[in-house]
């Protein structure tokens, strides 16, 4: 099941649905570099390119970071 979750990102609003999973390890990822959970997001916003899903980049986040 689907949890959204509403960031201010680049002066708009925009919500974000992620699996209760990945909002725990996004959390913790955010928690180890010193960053609040809005702050990770808003790094994930910022370095995409157009067209790419910002649900999609922060799962692959995740699954960098766990397979580091």
């Amino acid at each position: 099941m689907l949890k959204k979750r509403s960031f201010s990102l680049a002066r708009h609003r925009t919500s974000v649905a992620l699996e209760a999973e990945f909002w725990s390890a996004l959390e913790a990822i955010a928690a180890e570099r010193g960053q609040s959970l809005a702050g990770l997001v808003a790094s994930v916003d910022a370095a995409r390119e157009p067209g790419q899903n910002l649900a999609s980049l922060l799962r692959m986040l995740v699954l960098r970071v766990c397979r580091a």
